[in-house]
């Protein structure tokens, strides 16, 4: 089988990582998401007290050897300090914060080649919110994975125990300063494939994904 890169992008709890996590292990490939890289920045930046204002000091925390990502087979690991945050980093705050800085170009520039880094010569499946617009244009399939806000705030609330209104409001926030940011703005890449996933199970969407993928393996 030869390489490929198959991107799957859209807004926040579409879907995009358990359908990464899960068209990973059928095809026998590594997924990497993305935004863990803009979710670390954001933790590690916290921790450190930078000012999340400041685009150079974030441009420059961003290649700093105090942090690093790794792929794995239930999902991207973030470490800060030798140690697993990938946890913290994952929560509702730290996602805010990655959509806020992620709409430095600086932060952005210095993010891409390690993310491009990633890719393996048994293919790849990257999700996130710019992967076939940006990170990989060259992608041999592109999925954009949509929900309706209600349906996707109830995913995000039942994943982290939150209260539904209370996680809408805060995907309302991070949905407007990612279509509305100036550089990489969230949006359906050029020839992408759009499946919404308000009323299909996880299952249903990965079948879905899969058959468009072995069009081309």
């Amino acid at each position: 089988m030869t390489s490929f890169v198959i991107t799957i992008d859209g807004p926040a709890a579409s879907g995009k990582s358990s359908v990464s996590r899960e068209l990973s292990k059928r095809l026998l490939c590594p997924w990497v998401s993305t935004g863990s890289f803009y979710r670390g920045l954001g933790y590690v930046a916290m921790q450190m007290k930078v000012d999340l204002k400041d685009e150079r000091k974030l441009a420059e925390l961003a290649v700093s050897d105090i942090w690093s990502v790794h792929l794995g087979v239930e999902k991207t690991h973030v470490y800060f300090r030798g140690q697993d945050v990938t946890t913290e980093v994952h929560q509702e705050q730290a996602g805010t914060v990655a959509s806020q800085i992620s709409q430095y170009p600086m932060v952005r520039k210095m993010l891409l080649e390690p993310q491009r880094r990633v890719q393996s010569h048994r293919g790849l499946i990257a999700e996130g919110r710019d992967c076939g617009s940006v990170v990989y244009p060259y992608a041999d399939l592109k999925v954009y994975l949509t929900a309706d806000s209600e349906h996707r705030a109830r995913r995000r609330a039942e994943e982290q125990g939150m209260v539904v209104e209370e996680v809408q409001k805060a995907q309302k926030t991070r949905d407007h300063q990612d279509l509305s940011r100036q550089t990489a703005p969230l949006q359906i890449p050029p020839g992408a494939q759009v499946v919404d996933t308000s009323h299909l199970t996880l299952l249903e969407v990965v079948d879905y994904v899969e058959g468009l993928a072995r069009s081309f393996l």
